[in-house]
């Protein structure tokens, strides 16, 4: 019998989660497309229950029975060649998923929304849960995707369902099989491909802490708050994220800053060829968009009401590196 269901237990955060649930003893359960990629969860002992957020019979199954829904599942793509899937799996796949667990009274509900779904100050310092934002600031589908969801989660937790909503910042270490953006950027610098920079940067966080912080939401989170899963020293500009990166690596970090004019040029020619090929642009426009403000945020909320772990943003771009080396993505 398992206690627990994992949606997106497949991908980079919900493997994760899924992970430190079974290390404490959990019985986990995960949501998953009947036939996607679980090369995530190799070595974890879950119960699989096959099914799509789309699929409200599907959800209702995984649902039957858990005392707790972890809510990770997400299409997080910045370019597509069709946008309303992003809202068709991020807003309605959640209100699905939501709409089951209240059906099935379940006593906690975690949410993963993202920190582009926060606001960002005007003055530069970093964004926290309660700084201003609204569905115009969002750039690019994927963002507006999530705003909406997260939206959808609170809206719920005010008709009573008790749902915590957690915002991760920009996760890496482990099991970033696919791998996610920022997985990616390490990957192509331990290749040698990183020759430039753009001035913009992220807030760096382990993903078991942000696991971690999942777990903790659901024990001591209060319904209808938000947490951001981030790193209180992991504001870190792309040259500091690189200069780290070629600590570990032994690389040299890139010399060049790129003008973001020219980016953004480049960046929308890759799109006008994707729109032809229909396949993926190399750099997606809507990336570079983001790029243009730095994603600095205080995740001081989540240590402080949370307990979240803290681990040394080096230490996860050490951990992403040893294990993208070790199964074979790039040379260490």
């Amino acid at each position: 019998m398992s206690d627990v269901l994992v949606t997106g237990g497949t991908g980079f955060i919900g493997a994760n989660v899924a992970r430190e649930l079974v290390a404490a003893g959990a019985g986990v359960r995960v949501l998953a497309r009947p036939r996607g990629d679980r090369r995530a969860l190799d070595g974890v002992a879950v119960e699989i229950v096959e099914g799509d957020l789309l699929e409200p019979a599907s959800v209702r199954r995984a649902v039957a029975g858990v005392q707790t829904v972890f809510h990770v599942a997400a299409d997080y793509r910045l370019w597509t060649p069709d946008p309303a899937a992003l809202y068709r799996a991020n807003v309605d796949g959640t209100r699905t998923v939501l709409e089951a667990a209240a059906q099935a009274g379940v006593a906690r509900v975690v949410h993963t929304s993202s920190v582009g779904a926060l606001g960002l100050p005007k003055n530069g310092t970093p964004g926290d849960e309660e700084t201003p934002v609204r569905l115009e600031d969002m750039v690019g589908d994927y963002k507006r995707s999530k705003f909406l969801a997260e939206q959808v989660a609170l809206d719920f937790a005010r008709r009573g369902l008790p749902v915590v909503v957690v915002n991760p910042s920009a996760p890496v270490g482990p099991g970033d099989v696919k791998p996610t953006p920022t997985g990616q950027m390490i990957v192509d610098f331990m290749r040698g491909r990183m020759v430039a920079t753009l001035d913009t940067g992220l807030n760096i966080v382990h993903v078991r802490d942000v696991a971690r912080g999942h777990i903790l939401a659901a024990e001591r989170g209060k319904p209808g708050e938000r947490y951001i899963l981030g790193h209180a020293a992991g504001n870190l500009s792309l040259a500091d994220i690189f200069r780290a990166l070629a600590a570990i690596t032994g690389r040299r970090p890139p010399r060049f800053r790129v003008p973001y004019a020219l980016v953004w040029c480049s960046a929308a020619a890759c799109e006008a060829i994707a729109r032809v090929t229909g396949r993926p642009p190399a750099v997606p426009l809507t990336a570079v968009r983001m790029a243009r403000k730095r994603m600095y945020f205080s995740a001081a909320k989540a240590v402080r009401d949370l307990g979240l772990p803290q681990t040394d943003p080096r230490v996860a771009l050490a951990d992403a590196v040893g294990w993208f080396a070790a199964h074979g993505y790039a040379r260490g």
